[in-house]
């Protein structure tokens, strides 16, 4: 490998670092995780960088970085991966995933103990790619965690953890971090109206939301 190729890398990781540690900050000061009970990864060509076990992201520095291969060995610094690392790496195998976040959104998390799946209560449902399957609880940071995760995330972005969070992913950072805020909305949005006596909710038909996944993939600014 040539000394500008190299170089070029050392830089990529250095950006998708940085993003990963103001995406990770992030999902405490929008209150989805208390401490350090989320994480967040982004793959980098072969090399998954993951935020590290037990620290606190405020504290997280550029020369913190930490990186694994697709099978879990360090290739990059010294601190000890998350725990969850089996989910993240289990997404990236199965999927074309760049970006995966996990939080413990309150919820989120409250929804995954009363159902097995957050029905069809708004179109943006058609974003994570129908109704949000709930994956049974498993122990975190295990095997079975992770297989429960991918059965629930067949044809989906994202999905709920039995007693425990969410998981979404994406493209890029951004776009599994808004995946993961529009997941907890609608969860909080389902618990608001369930709780009001007498009445229950209205869901999107499968007909509508289709027709709003449609229209969703045409949304925001195109490129020209």
């Amino acid at each position: 490998m040539t000394e500008q190729r190299q170089g070029a890398e050392r830089d990529a990781v250095g950006r998708a670092w940085g993003e990963l540690v103001e995406t990770a900050r992030r999902t405490v000061a929008d209150g989805l995780v208390v401490g350090t009970s989320g994480n967040v990864s982004v793959r980098v060509g072969e090399t998954v960088l993951v935020t590290p076990s037990g620290v606190p992201y405020d504290r997280l520095r550029p020369e913190d970085a930490l990186g694994v291969d697709l099978e879990g060995r360090r290739v990059l610094g010294r601190l000890a991966p998350t725990s969850e690392l089996p989910m993240h790496l289990a997404i990236y195998r199965a999927t074309g995933a760049t970006a995966v976040v996990h939080t413990h959104a309150v919820h989120a998390t409250a929804v995954s103990m009363l159902v097995p799946e957050l029905p069809a209560v708004h179109y943006m449902t058609g974003v994570l790619g129908g109704p949000v399957r709930v994956a049974p609880y498993a122990l975190y940071g295990t095997e079975e965690l992770a297989d429960h995760m991918l059965r629930a995330l067949s044809g989906r972005t994202g999905c709920l953890l039995q007693n425990h969070g969410t998981v979404t992913y994406g493209d890029t950072l951004t776009q599994a971090y808004d995946r993961t805020a529009q997941l907890e909305w609608m969860c909080r949005l389902w618990l608001t109206a369930t709780s009001v006596p007498g009445h229950t909710p209205s869901l999107l038909s499968a007909a509508r939301l289709r027709e709003a996944q449609e229209k969703l993939r045409g949304y925001g600014q195109q490129t020209p």
